[in-house]
């Protein structure tokens, strides 16, 4: 997956993230060391040091998993899905300017190469 999203949308200069278990296997580290990405942890504790998936993640749990109950698990990814379309493709962000991400992105895939560049 992460190969898809570097052929996507290209590499990263780095990659921010907690200090949990899904994160600090040895095959993720040599994968983003063979394609020259830095890892930045964060501080344990400091979780405004990662404030994008914060908030992200607050939004999702009060807006899907706090606001609905859940047969099984093809239901959560149904839910999950339909709102990943709305808060991608239709919600507007305020950080964003008002416009949503999906529009944002191509704005700055449409930008010359230093607006790109200061943006990412």
């Amino acid at each position: 997956m992460l190969n898809r999203l570097v052929d996507c949308y290209g590499t990263p200069d780095a990659i921010r993230l907690d200090n949990g278990a899904e994160m600090i296997s040895h095959a993720f580290a040599g994968w983003a060391a063979a394609k020259g990405i830095a890892v930045r942890y964060i501080e344990p504790g400091k979780p405004n040091q990662n404030a994008f998936i914060e908030r992200f993640n607050r939004t999702y749990r009060t807006e899907v998993l706090n606001a609905h109950m859940f047969a099984n698990l093809q239901r959560v990814q149904s839910t999950t899905d339909s709102w990943l379309i709305d808060y991608n493709e239709f919600r507007t962000h305020d950080s964003l300017g008002g416009m949503p991400p999906m529009q944002f992105m191509l704005q700055i895939n449409n930008a010359p190469t230093v607006y790109r560049s200061l943006s990412t």
